[in-house]
Parts: structure tokens; C-alpha cells; sequence
């Protein structure tokens, strides 16, 4: 399981609860003044997630203000960060800083540690509790200009397409399961993380010739899987399948996974086991037939599937579902 400490107010004194939590990022991330009307009790969570350089931070709180005012940036000597937002569907921010005027639920917003701004978090309805995410990056780590960057700061970019979404999807996906890694992950996952952050600014700058070739690489190599998983139920997914989707040569394919564990085909297979794997252990789908979860995980023919499965786990499909079922599906 990946690493993760949670800060919640209500271990402190409603009085306190506001200060603890404001106190709290001040030291994790940046000193900053803050102001809410929901000061008498603050109810706020915070998750910090470490990813090697890169941290995810996801929070829950009421509606707040928070600001870092020129004064307060010139004094800090806080380590200089780029704060990336990502927003969850059911917040409705308002975040201004600089020339940035409002950004919607699926927006990613870059912000720079070292420059002043400004965080409206509110809903229409005060009573209503802000859900969110950040991802912050060490300024040195990005492997790309800080003048070219600065173009950015404060400005849209969205998250629901594109390399936006990847990086949205690879993120809420470690939070929302820390459980499904190990502790040593947290590099390999902030590496792809910080790829995909590259590609995303490049993007939007037009200037992937400033992305090293190997994030480049990287970051190709976390959409082709991103693509696989979504394209898990269809039997004729192959590696020249999964190449004529990205525009590439089959050739290029298996070069760029040739510093992977496995090869293509077989990450593919093992992605198709291991989701069957899953659904096989799931409760609720104790009542659909194994060979319709082999269907939907690309096995279009019974005996293929129960082969490869027992191959892989050393168990029939049907034995391995009612061991999952009396261990209270904890295989």
C-alpha cells in the first residue's frame, strides 16, 4: 500500500479547527492567509499522497478564501513549487490569480509558489462542502523553461480530453485505490505522473521539442496503456491494433516497450487476467456467469479464458471465484 497521512480537523477543538488546518498547508506547502465563515467549525480533511518528488493532496473542507499576497511571497522562503488543480465534478471553484477569472469542474489550473494569487473556493450553497485535488511539482523536477511555463501559469487547460485527461484519470485512480500498489510504486507512479504533466504544459505550449525525449517516451508509453484499459472487452485488441490507434508503426510500439517489463501483447493479456481476476472476487458479481466476465474482459471463448487463467493463478476460474466468495473476497 502506498504511504498516505490524513489530516482531519475534528482531532482539534472546533475553535482550533480552522488555525490547525490553515497551520497544516502553511507547513506542507506554502505559508498563506486564509478566511471562511465557517470559522466556528472547520470540518476539513486532508489526504497527502507522496509520489517520490511529487505529492497529491486531496481535501475536503467547507467554502474558504485563500491568499498569497506579494508580501507574504517575498518573504516566504518556502521551497518553490508549481501547484497543478484538479478539481473533482462536484466542486464549483472560482479561482482568480492574476488574469484568471472562473474555471469549471474539469479544468486543470497551474499555479506558481513563487507568484502571488488568489483561491476562491465556494458553491452556491455555503452549506456545501468543496472536494478537490492538487498535485504539486518541484520547479526544478519539470523538465521544461521556467519562462516558457510561466505562459501558463493561471491559465485553463482542460481536463476531460486529451493528455489532460490521462493525467486527471492516473491520479484520481491512485486515490481513489492507494491499496492497489506497493509502497516502493510511489516513484514509478510520480514519474508517470510528472510525464504527463510535461506533455500536458508542452501541449499547450507547442513545444515538445523542449520535453526530453525520454518523457516524451514515457508519456506515450502511459497513453497506450490508458488506451488498453478501456479497450480491455474487445477480442481483437493486438499490439497492431493498439498502433493504429496511436498513429505508429507496430515496430515503434514494441521499441517503446522495450524498456518495459513485458512485452505489449503480453502486458495485454496480463491487463485482461487481472481485471477478471477482480470481477471474479467482486460480491457483486457473484451472480454473472464466468464466461460472460470472460467475454467482457476480451475472452470471447470459454475454454481460452480458463486455460489462461488457470495458467496464471494456478486455479480454474469457477474454484478461484468460490475461494474469493468463503475468504469473503479477500484473494
Amino acid at each position: 500500500m502506498l504511504e498516505e497521512t490524513v489530516y482531519r480537523t475534528e482531532d482539534v477543538e472546533p475553535p482550533d479547527r480552522f488555525d490547525h488546518w490553515r497551520d497544516q498547508l502553511t507547513r506542507m506547502i506554502a505559508p498563506f492567509d486564509a478566511r471562511t465563515e465557517h470559522t466556528a467549525d472547520f470540518r476539513a480533511e486532508v489526504r497527502v499522497l507522496p509520489l517520490g518528488d511529487l505529492v497529491l493532496w486531496t481535501m475536503e473542507h467547507p467554502p474558504v478564501t485563500a491568499r498569497r499576497p506579494p508580501g507574504l511571497v517575498r518573504s516566504s522562503t518556502d521551497p518553490e513549487l508549481y501547484l497543478l488543480s484538479l478539481p473533482f465534478e462536484d466542486a464549483t471553484s472560482a479561482v482568480r490569480s492574476d488574469s484568471l477569472g472562473g474555471y469549471h469542474p474539469h479544468d486543470l489550473v497551474l499555479q506558481d509558489s513563487t507568484r502571488p494569487s488568489l483561491l476562491q473556493a465556494n458553491t452556491d450553497d455555503p452549506r456545501q462542502r468543496i472536494r478537490g485535488a492538487w498535485l504539486t511539482v518541484p520547479r526544478q523536477a519539470l523538465p521544461l523553461p521556467p519562462d516558457k511555463v510561466a505562459g501558463l501559469i493561471a491559465r485553463r487547460m482542460p481536463g476531460g480530453e486529451g493528455v489532460g485527461a490521462l493525467l486527471v484519470q492516473l491520479l484520481n485512480g491512485i486515490a481513489a485505490d492507494t491499496g492497489a500498489y506497493r509502497a516502493g510504486d510511489a516513484p514509478r507512479l510520480g514519474a508517470a505522473a510528472l510525464d504527463l504533466v510535461s506533455a500536458l504544459l508542452a501541449h499547450h505550449l507547442d513545444a515538445e521539442g523542449a520535453v526530453p525525449p525520454e518523457s516524451r517516451r514515457r508519456a506515450l508509453v502511459q497513453r497506450v496503456r490508458a488506451f488498453v484499459r478501456a479497450h480491455l472487452h474487445e477480442p481483437d485488441l493486438n499490439p497492431g491494433a493498439v498502433a493504429a490507434a496511436h498513429h505508429i508503426s507496430v515496430s515503434y510500439l514494441h521499441r517503446l516497450f522495450e524498456g518495459e517489463e513485458e512485452t505489449v501483447a503480453a502486458w495485454i493479456r496480463r491487463q485482461r487476467l487481472e481485471r477478471a481476476r477482480r470481477d471474479l472476487a467482486d460480491p457483486a458479481l457473484a451472480a454473472t456467469p464466468v464466461h460472460v466476465i470472460a467475454a467482457r474482459c476480451g475472452f470471447p471463448r470459454a475454454a481460452d479464458f480458463s486455460r489462461a487463467f488457470r495458467g496464471a493463478y494456478g486455479l480454474a476460474p469457477s474454484d478461484f471465484r468460490y475461494g474469493a466468495a468463503t475468504a469473503g473476497g479477500g484473494l
